[in-house]
């Protein structure tokens, strides 16, 4: 039978939420992305070579995948192994968990962006969401800026803070560290460029695999969050849900972001500029295009909203199971 671990999962969260991952620890230490990524970045250099060919190339991205994945299962089971020996281990295995999840951090960084338009104005706000997002800034005003932000409000719930807690829910500390190697590796290879387009297919593909079940349950949340505030609220993010979700080009990044959209009565999504690429999107919800900073804090107490029921939802769990 399925082992579930809501215990494990409230406390991470909590845990997350109280102190983040220290300043000071990463100075020390780094962070274990920064460490997953290192061993993504060797695997590229050494297997991913110009000269090979599309299918070569493809064939070793699906070796170094299967490396990355036995080397961070394997690391994660062995240390999930030795927590479990200890007397409390499972609070140890509980914080170490916690360094996955992005809570804090998340609303720091989108907080930042509306705090950069209070003491600095448009060039405050492109600045600080240049931080958390991958588009062109110059290319932004003002509304773009904030839909910008709270679009990586959106999809990051999903993809670094509700699909973790999914798959650490399923498979504790060793389902977790898998998630996050699947979902580092297709940030850094798997995009459709001449040097990772056949190297990161087999990161990118079940990157999207991965991400299924988080980004509908995240969209569950917005809209149950959404709820709690105002019953119109919760009815735009359904209905946006539901007639947008699926025309994202993306199989899973429409389903946070036509929620929020909806929820705060905006439209998401739509054309945009990374680097000197611009990028033909469809338009998620069907409200303002004019967001404002004031929509970016709307946002965000959506989003601790969201996070609360996330949490209680861990703890309901624990209690009946």
């Amino acid at each position: 039978m399925l082992a579930f671990h809501p215990f494990l999962l409230a406390a991470a969260l909590v845990v997350e939420a109280a102190v983040g991952f220290p300043d000071a620890l990463y100075a020390r230490i780094r962070h274990p992305v920064v460490w997953i990524g290192a061993l993504i970045t060797h695997l590229d250099h050494a297997l991913n070579q110009e000269r090979d060919s599309f299918d070569r190339r493809k064939a070793f991205g699906v070796l170094a995948l299967l490396v990355l994945l036995l080397t961070v299962g394997g690391v994660a089971v062995a240390v999930a192994w030795l927590c479990r020996l200890l007397p409390f281990g499972w609070l140890l295995e509980a914080v170490l968990a916690s360094t996955l999840l992005a809570q804090r951090s998340l609303h720091e960084h989108v907080a930042a962006v509306a705090e950069g338009f209070r003491k600095g104005g448009l060039a405050g706000g492109r600045d600080a969401v240049s931080r958390v997002v991958g588009r062109n800034p110059a290319s932004l005003d003002e509304p773009a800026v904030c839909r910008a932000a709270i679009e990586s409000l959106a999809e990051n719930f999903s993809d670094g803070i509700v699909a973790p807690a999914f798959w650490l829910l399923v498979g504790g500390l060793p389902g977790i560290a898998l998630y996050k190697a699947i979902n580092t590796a297709d940030s850094m290879i798997g995009h459709r460029t001449p040097r990772h387009e056949a190297f990161g297919w087999a990161a990118a593909r079940l990157d999207d695999l991965v991400n299924l079940p988080g980004s509908r349950l995240t969209a569950l949340l917005l809209v149950a969050a959404a709820r709690s505030q105002n019953a119109d609220a919760a009815s735009r993010a359904w209905q946006a849900v539901r007639r947008d979700a699926c025309r994202h080009r993306s199989p899973n990044a429409g389903w946070p972001e036509a929620a929020m959209a909806g929820a705060l009565d905006l439209r998401l999504g739509g054309p945009r500029v990374y680097g000197s690429t611009r990028i033909e999107d469809v338009w998620l919800g069907g409200g303002r295009t004019a967001a404002t900073p004031a929509d970016i804090d709307a946002g965000l107490r959506l989003y601790r909203l969201a996070c609360v029921l996330l949490g209680g939802g861990a703890l309901v769990l624990a209690v009946l199971g």
